[in-house]
């Protein structure tokens, strides 16, 4: 959507094909018996991001839209052996005292150390994936942007964030902190590339906000400014294939068979999905069986709760089972 409310803004003709009877994809709403539960992300990190679309898509700022309020503690995090620490939010000095006082001294000093690394990660990274069309050659952007401490001659690369928090944190609860940012991202650490370090590095620095009726309520507020944009949408509309001459899409194949046709087509669904039944030069041997791999498996429970909030109840709580995922 935030694509669409751009490209409108930018003189073309638009049309969203969503495949469900309503916007948002994994940005959800479940309400029953007068409860609300957001069904996907909970929280929101670089609202900048969202700042910037609505500055250049309207008149009205995000601010205006939707109401934003920082949420500290940032997370509880409960580990195996009942420790239990508070990570505040957007505060490096306050997440090393935090972690040193929880978890012993040192604890602090090897995860600010850790955060220093990812920075420099996201700082190769930022540029070239977010801000900058893809260049021509793309080869360059393989490259592991992770700083990994040396491991010695005769050790292996660090090539997974599992790899950086066995050889870098070693505490392991500094661990499953670690590796509870990729998992709630559907990321196992054991795959996840070791450049998975900028997302604690992300929401350390930037901040978790939440949003006041939930994240549905950010889908709500983008979708109405791509309606002020005069985008279309068009619900239950599947969409099973790209259409293409020679090297360029010209439209898209709707479930129902009717082919529309298009000057330009912007695609949100997974890779894997959207080349399932073609034929592609990459999709053979390794390649596309790294594309093939699923995420962690997760299951939600939307529980309602009435009576008075607790006391020192905080947003977000992570329980580390022991050798398991954590529960959120």
């Amino acid at each position: 959507m935030a694509t669409a409310a751009r490209l409108a803004v930018a003189g073309h003709t638009v049309t969203v094909y969503e495949r469900t009877s309503t916007y948002g994809g994994a940005v959800g709403r479940f309400e029953r018996e007068g409860f609300a539960f957001d069904t996907g992300p909970g929280l929101l990190h670089l609202p900048a991001v969202y700042r910037d679309l609505f500055v250049k898509t309207g008149k009205k700022p995000l601010e205006e839209c939707v109401g934003l309020s920082q949420v500290d503690p940032a997370a509880r995090h409960v580990f195996a052996d009942g420790t239990r620490v508070d990570l505040p939010n957007a505060s490096r000095a306050g997440t090393v005292a935090a972690l040193d006082a929880a978890l012993g001294a040192g604890a602090g000093e090897r995860w600010g150390d850790f955060l220093t690394r990812a920075r420099e990660a996201w700082d190769r990274t930022r540029r070239p994936l977010l801000e900058e069309p893809q260049p021509a050659d793309p080869k360059a952007l393989a490259r592991e942007p992770y700083p990994a401490l040396k491991a010695g001659l005769l050790r292996r690369p660090t090539r997974t964030l599992a790899q950086v928090g066995e050889r870098e944190l070693r505490d392991p609860r500094l661990v499953a902190l670690l590796d509870s940012y990729a998992e709630a991202y559907g990321f196992p650490p054991a795959s996840a590339p070791a450049a998975a370090a900028v997302l604690p590095y992300m929401e350390q620095t930037f901040g978790s906000w939440y949003v006041a009726g939930g994240i549905r309520a950010l889908a709500d507020a983008v979708y109405e400014r791509c309606r002020e944009r005069r985008v279309r949408f068009v619900f239950d509309a599947p969409v099973d294939e790209v259409l293409t001459e020679g090297e360029r899409a010209v439209g898209v194949r709707l479930g129902s068979g009717e082919a529309v046709e298009a000057d330009h087509v912007v695609v949100g669904a997974p890779v894997p999905e959207l080349y399932r039944e073609q034929v592609l030069p990459w999709r053979s041997g390794d390649e596309w069986t790294r594309f093939q791999r699923h995420g962690t498996s997760r299951l939600t429970v939307l529980l309602a709760l009435r009576g008075a909030r607790e006391e020192g109840a905080v947003h977000r709580t992570v329980v580390h089972a022991g050798g398991g995922l954590p529960s959120r």
